[in-house]
């Protein structure tokens, strides 16, 4: 007597390869936006240099000023968390949906059920992992923004006035 897994050991090592790499995928998508969100930061620390030089000429602490740009980037990173958990999460309650509908309109088979086992794609929202996600998306939003706020805590009023 042998098992579903020892008979069909390959699909199962397919699937656990596709979910890393699926994985791997999505974390390079959350680290990119993360460098959007410091060049975002650093093209404004850039920008605002002067109305810094101001805040800091007036009596603002140079951790007054990282906690401004630090909060910015929560906010920029929140934004982003909502919107992307707005169209993933249905977009992954009803991915079977959508690409059946994809299917009659290009006249298309995306799973052939002559080659494959499943002939529609399973899609199951686990709300644990869709919270983790957007926890840990907030989080490396904040370590994003921490450099650029740091540098415009830095800045020093005289030599930012200097050529404005």
């Amino acid at each position: 007597m042998r098992d579903w897994s020892q008979t069909q050991g390959n699909m199962i090592r397919a699937v656990k390869m596709e979910q890393m790499m699926i994985g791997l995928m999505l974390m390079i998508i959350v680290c990119i936006a993360a460098f959007n969100i410091v060049s975002i930061l650093t093209m404004m620390v850039n920008d605002k240099r002067a109305d810094i030089a101001v805040l800091r000429t007036m009596g603002a602490l140079p951790g007054n000023i990282m906690r401004i740009f630090v909060v910015q980037g929560a906010v920029i990173g929140c934004v982003g968390i909502c919107i992307g958990a707005a169209i993933g999460v249905p977009a992954a309650i009803y991915a079977g949906d959508i690409v059946a509908f994809f299917e009659q309109v290009l006249r298309a088979q995306v799973f052939d059920p002559q080659v494959y086992f499943i002939s529609r794609i399973p899609s199951i929202l686990v709300p644990g992992d869709v919270v983790l996600v957007c926890l840990l998306a907030w989080g490396l939003s904040l370590l994003a923004a921490l450099y650029p706020a740091w540098r415009a805590a830095q800045i020093e009023p005289a030599e930012a006035l200097r050529y404005e």
